[in-house]
């Protein structure tokens, strides 16, 4: 786990968890699925994912610049990030950032994964198309923040929703799922590629963690819940 709770943590984890009280009724009741994923299983994900947000797995190691400004932001850095930035400026040298990319198993691999599950399950070209959109916006969008990493919008995933359901809305909740959670990461590591590192640097840069993680969870919670209408 990189960083740490602070109030503003706790209040999300807070909605999470009064929103999957009704999911945990309506997977209960056999409401909600995924494809071939079964509501029980569902929830079980759900419940799993910002639980294993805490787990970060280091990936490659490259060097960015280490801002002036970020001894001046370091404390409003951490409080609104929840991020050790003042810590995290101690390492590498005086003017470099020994940066860590990283991916968390909770935003990154457990999406991907069942991403790759339900492609895998029914090939799905418009998943795949819209996916590529949201990437593309994704990478314009999201914003590295000096000392944080790449920070994505909260609300990014909405885009792949009006698409899957003028597309191919029969299968929307999968569509969503798909293009929203794909488009989002392949985005970020598209802004990671696209970094110049000579005016931007954090000790580490978190692909499905802090910065996108909440991104990720709420695309995954509309996917869900959108299958109560198919």
């Amino acid at each position: 786990m990189r960083g740490f709770l602070n109030k503003t943590d706790y209040r999300h984890f807070a909605i999470y968890a009064f929103i999957l009280l009704p999911i945990a009724v309506l997977c209960y009741q056999g409401q909600l699925s995924l494809g071939p994923i079964p509501s029980v299983i569902l929830f079980g994900i759900l419940l799993l994912i910002p639980i294993a947000s805490n787990v970060e797995i280091p990936a490659i190691k490259i060097r960015t610049r280490k801002q002036e400004h970020l001894q001046r932001d370091a404390l409003l850095l951490e409080k609104i990030f929840s991020v050790p930035v003042v810590k995290e400026l101690s390492t590498g040298t005086r003017m470099i950032f020994d940066t860590i990319v990283t991916v968390n198993l909770g935003g990154f691999i457990i999406p991907l994964f069942l991403a790759a599950f339900l492609l895998a399950f029914e090939m799905n070209f418009v998943a795949l198309e819209i996916a590529l959109i949201v990437m593309v916006v994704v990478a314009l969008v999201a914003e590295m923040i000096d000392g944080v990493g790449i920070v994505v919008p909260d609300y990014i995933g909405l885009i792949a929703i009006p698409f899957a359901l003028l597309l191919e809305p029969e299968n929307a909740d999968v569509i969503v799922f798909v293009a929203g959670t794909m488009g989002i990461l392949a985005g970020t590591i598209a802004h990671l590629f696209a970094l110049n590192r000579e005016q931007r640097g954090s000790a580490y840069i978190n692909i499905g963690g802090a910065g996108s993680f909440r991104a990720i969870y709420v695309t995954i919670l509309l996917a869900g819940l959108i299958s109560r209408f198919i």
